[in-house]
């Protein structure tokens, strides 16, 4: 509920001041200030409870000091407490005083008093700046018994999580990211919220202290039904194992776990451990690996630690890596090769990631999927990891594109060369590309050429007429028809094509020999 008021009141000081809006601040800082006074009861009786458990356990040493440090926490806190509530008073008196005629305040939207009380003026020496002092000596002191408590309470723009992200905030003190043209009702609202931080973290180091009270005398106050089962795995036909016991725990003692096999999460009085199983080590018969972890509970018994140990056996299958592909046997160079990297024995947990040497690496539109994309002819090694665990590891050769067909055409037909063509009839020159029909079969995407230079020369008894160049596939050679007679050939030759991947991307080919001809004119 605090961290929710927190949250509304960051949001409504960065609003325009009006009536509305003052009334809302006014709700915030009484709502926060009722939630503190049950606070301050609930930290209260939970210093009474501490001393009526330690009496009644005999007052024993170790716990009297536990008394000792809730009695050092609830004293500090209160100190810390009543100075800030002075610091209420203080702007309400410097803004005009309570109200009159129902009004709460006088000057509700004061902002200039609310300056001067807590910024000062340029040497910076307002009230803000010791309350940031005691906000943080407070911490330090919390720390002691709690080394997880925050460092700071009282923080500047740069440290403050939502201001840091702020361009007109992350630069300002801790004074002015809180009071600076802050109206009065929104200044007692931030005390309100800092005074709600206090004891809340009061609270948590209290009801700590109250856990170690009777440290010595093991009180098991909750029990619960457990099962373990050999495996979660059965296959028909096969025998299931389990056990189930009871298992008791302390709600106050909080023991100490850790494992070989990484962090432990403590819930309820019991260790969660989980980890990624590594494959490697011998197998059994069955073809598992066998592992084993071992795990320490530690207990505090009265300044004593006992410690248990715990040790579990588990078995790791190691998946085997299967790729599938319409060609798997090779890689085509430059060329966006879809294989299917799979690992069955990992079923839904099966996350993979590629990596490789000799080309690119792609995940495709299904997880399983890669895209390599070789960018040498060099033997390409595809590595496939799942959850940071590597699964395998395959190689592949690489081998260039095969070159396509080309074929040279007159107005568009095809050309008798042993026979050639009348000397009346050419108007057009024509380059027809044909892509290798296995790789066009396994790659419509890569396979797509365009002619982008061409020449077409006429000779006549081993001498030159007249020369054209062309950019396209089809070329216009009308102009040369007037030249033309029987004897004279015609000579084309391909000097330039691409061909475009599935990106788009253009990559420049070998010109194949049957990309230039000779056509003998009738």
């Amino acid at each position: 509920m605090i961290g929710m008021m927190y949250l509304v009141l960051t949001a409504l000081l960065a609003l325009q001041v009006a009536s509305a809006i003052l009334l809302k601040f006014q709700y915030l800082d009484d709502s926060l200030m009722t939630v503190n006074n049950k606070t301050v009861g609930d930290n209260t009786n939970t210093i009474k409870g501490i001393s009526q458990a330690v009496a009644k356990a005999g007052n024993r040493p170790n716990d009297q000091k536990v008394v000792n440090s809730a009695n050092e926490v609830r004293t500090r806190t209160a100190e810390l407490i009543s100075y800030m509530n002075g610091l209420r008073d203080l702007l309400v008196k410097e803004s005009g005083g309570p109200g009159e005629d129902g009004e709460r305040y006088k000057n509700a939207a004061e902002e200039e008093a609310i300056n001067r009380a807590m910024i000062g003026g340029p040497n910076k020496n307002g009230k803000a700046y010791e309350l940031q002092k005691k906000l943080n000596d407070y911490a330090g002191f919390l720390k002691q018994f709690n080394s997880n408590m925050p460092a700071k309470l009282a923080l500047t723009g740069k440290e403050d999580p939502i201001a840091s992200k702020d361009p007109n905030q992350k630069n300002k003190d801790f004074a002015e990211l809180n009071f600076e043209s802050t109206p009065l009702v929104a200044a007692l609202a931030v005390l309100a919220q800092k005074e709600a931080e206090v004891l809340k973290y009061e609270s948590d180091i209290l009801k700590d202290l109250a856990g170690r009270v009777g440290a010595d005398q093991i009180k098991f106050d909750k029990i619960l039904g457990t099962a373990t089962a050999e495996s979660n795995i059965v296959a028909a036909g096969t025998k299931y194992r389990a056990e189930m016991f009871l298992t008791a725990f302390s709600s106050n003692l909080t023991p100490k776990m850790s494992s070989s096999a990484g962090p432990v999460r403590i819930v309820n009085g019991r260790g969660q451990i989980e980890f990624t199983a590594s494959a490697g080590g011998p197998k059994n018969k069955d073809g598992l690996i066998e592992k084993n972890w071992t795990g320490r509970i530690t207990l505090n018994n009265n300044g004593r630690d006992t410690t248990f140990t715990v040790s579990q056996k588990y078995m790791v299958v190691e998946p085997n890596l299967s790729i599938s592909s319409a060609s798997v046997s090779a890689l085509y160079y430059k060329v966006a090769n879809r294989l299917n990297a799979l690992a069955p024995a990992l079923g839904a947990n099966y996350n993979p990631s590629f990596s490789g040497t000799n080309a690119s690496f792609t995940r495709g539109a299904k997880k399983e999927e890669v895209v390599i994309s070789p960018n040498s002819i060099a033997p390409v090694k595809l590595t496939v990891s799942s959850g940071g665990v590597k699964i395998g590891e395959e190689t592949f050769q690489v081998r260039r594109v095969p070159l396509p067909q080309i074929g040279i055409m007159v107005n568009s037909r095809p050309v008798d060369f042993q026979k050639g063509i009348s000397a009346t009839t050419p108007r057009t020159i024509n380059i027809d590309v044909q892509p290798d029909k296995d790789f066009e079969r396994m790659y419509p995407q890569e396979a797509r050429y365009r002619v982008t230079s061409f020449e077409v020369q006429v000779g006549r008894g081993g001498a030159q007429l007249d020369r054209l160049n062309f950019s396209s596939s089809s070329g216009n050679i009308a102009p040369l028809l007037s030249k033309l007679r029987p004897g004279d050939q015609i000579f084309v030759k391909v000097k330039e094509i691409i061909r475009l991947n599935y990106k788009g991307d253009m990559e420049d080919i070998p010109v194949p020999s049957s990309a230039q001809a000779n056509i003998p004119l009738r």
